[in-house]
């Protein structure tokens, strides 16, 4: 269940269209790559082998960095709610059976799923009306309390 929360995760951040930014010869051979990427998560997902050669070493150093380095901050149940919401908004099928199904993996009841995707849905809502009606930015961090 560990290694299929993993490869959900890994998968899911993969999905979002994460870069990573470090130059080509800073990164491992598109072999080695697949190499550590089964070594990590005791497969190598087709989006993976389908990945552009050029990118596919950033695109793991991303993901491995921030799905399984032991230095992140956030539980994986809070990551895992997080990308939901965010794939409940793109939208993104793939992300949001993945993200679910690994937030309750790692201990997610149905009422955080369906409350993390309301947040979503909140945020989104007022992001619509305040752009929508043009209101003053200024005016709205100063009801707010400031900077």
């Amino acid at each position: 269940m560990k290694k299929t929360f993993a490869i959900a995760t890994l998968a899911a951040a993969t999905l979002m269209g994460a870069v990573s930014f470090a130059s080509a010869q800073d990164l491992p051979s598109v072999e080695d790559t697949y190499k550590d990427i089964e070594a990590t998560f005791g497969v190598v997902p087709g989006h993976f082998k389908s990945y552009p050669p050029t990118g596919v070493a950033g695109a793991w150093a991303m993901t491995k960095g921030l799905v399984v380095d032991p230095a992140n901050k956030l539980e994986p149940k809070v990551k895992s709610l997080i990308g939901l919401a965010v794939a409940a908004q793109i939208p993104c099928q793939y992300c949001i059976w993945l993200e679910t199904k690994f937030a309750k993996v790692a201990g997610a009841t149905d009422e955080e799923v369906a409350e993390a995707v309301a947040q979503a849905a909140y945020v989104r809502h007022w992001s619509t009306y305040l752009n929508g009606m043009q209101v003053d930015f200024e005016t709205f961090k100063t009801e707010f309390g400031g900077d």
